[in-house]
């Protein structure tokens, strides 16, 4: 995932998915956190025995993890939460390991291997694009190993049998360490799941190593969407945090409110379809809805555009009221289905994620900002959205 950022970054293609931007006193003040949590929030010292291992999201829209907020109520004091608080406040009475975590990265490898070199001059004689891979093995794999056998040392002391975990491929060093202990892995499904998605598509299912044994999705839709590694399952678990939304979805509709939902990847020109709507059809209200590792600062005013930030309203009220929406491969278009937006998929880098979407007849593909202002009134709504969101099963997953 890190070398296809790098590749997709530096051929110009997608800018950063998810930037962070620190300040020295931000960098000071995560230094303070780090040795604060080593000796708050230890999960070596934290009493009591745990079954389970819980690592969530690290984005919490209002202080609430919305992926596995659900399990950690039906898991309840049986569970160790394991939570950074590198880019966000952890949950409360969890534990985290950030201070070994950023440790285990300060120190890196100086030889260069000689086989990652091979890799990156081909990949660059393929794509014209050199990306630093032998820089990334040299930093990333003493720091995996380094952090494997941290896990595995605090898996077996807290006697864990099964680990839920969110985003697998950026913890693959617990989840080896768990496979490492012929411990259970399951991951919750976090976004969006496609052929195109590196995290989880591996064409005719061949071994790969440290993934998670199962894979519990929001709906049916999810479980063959992609190839998954060999050996690794799937369940619908459903999406206890989406039940909510239809009641939402029957508050008053805007039928001319256009909401765009961007992405850090691909927000400029996703602005630009935004831009030339507002120009083209100046009846629509044209709501530029930012992801939340955007700032409005990225972008300059344009007439007849508002730009829409956590700050200013949350994304499902905003979708719960818009009469249409415009993304690439954001997971919010899913939402906004589930509450009656009509959907337009704009074709830029990433639409192929929706492509299955637009074939099931769910949405449509607009090719250029000039031909949005022609297909929107002939957008379609998702009749049924429950093989994207199924009714929650969790609770007969957990049990099982």
């Amino acid at each position: 995932m890190r070398v296809f950022h790098e590749l997709t970054k530096r051929t110009g293609i997608h800018g950063e998915p998810h930037p962070v931007r620190r300040t020295r006193a931000d960098e000071l003040r995560l230094i303070g956190k780090h040795v604060t949590g080593l000796a708050m929030r230890n999960p070596f010292l934290a009493g009591g025995s745990a079954d389970s291992l819980v690592v969530p999201h690290p984005r919490k829209p209002g202080g609430v993890e919305i992926y596995t907020d659900r399990l950690r109520t039906l898991l309840g004091s049986s569970a160790l939460v394991l939570d950074s608080g590198v880019n966000g406040m952890p949950l409360p009475r969890s534990t985290n390991l950030d201070f070994f975590t950023s440790a285990a990265g300060a120190v890196r490898s100086r030889i260069v291997d000689e086989r990652s070199q091979k890799v990156a001059d081909a990949l660059e004689a393929l794509t014209g694009v050199k990306v630093p891979i032998a820089a990334l093995v040299a930093r990333e794999v003493p720091k995996h190993l380094r952090l494997r056998a941290l896990y595995r040392s605090l898996l077996k002391r807290r006697g864990i049998k099964t680990v839920y975990v969110v985003v697998a491929y950026f913890h693959q060093h617990i989840v080896g360490a768990a496979r490492d202990l012929g411990i259970r892995v399951v991951e919750l499904q976090h976004g969006a799941i496609s052929p195109f998605h590196l995290g989880y598509s591996y064409p005719g299912r061949p071994v790969v190593a440290d993934q998670p044994d199962e894979l519990w999705c929001f709906g049916s839709y999810w479980t063959d969407v992609a190839e998954l590694p060999a050996g690794m399952t799937t369940a619908v678990a459903g999406a206890p945090f989406i039940e909510p939304l239809p009641d939402a979805g029957r508050a008053a509709k805007e039928p001319q409110r256009v909401v765009f939902l961007s992405q850090g990847t691909i927000g400029p020109k996703l602005f630009e379809f935004a831009g030339s709507l507002a120009d083209a059809r100046p009846e629509y209200e044209i709501v530029f809805r930012l992801h939340p590792s955007e700032h409005a600062s990225d972008y300059s005013a344009r007439s007849g555009v508002r730009i829409s930030s956590g700050r200013d309203e949350s994304t499902l009220a905003l979708l719960a009221s818009a009469g249409y929406q415009v993304g690439v491969a954001t997971t919010a278009l899913f939402e906004g289905m589930v509450l009656g937006c009509r959907t337009v998929v704009a074709q830029l880098p990433g639409h192929e994620y929706l492509l299955r979407v637009v074939e099931r007849g769910d949405a449509v593909l607009a090719d250029s900002p000039a031909a949005l202002a022609d297909l929107l009134p002939s957008a379609p709504i998702c009749e049924d959205s429950s093989s994207y969101y199924a009714p929650d099963n969790l609770a007969a997953l957990v049990k099982g």
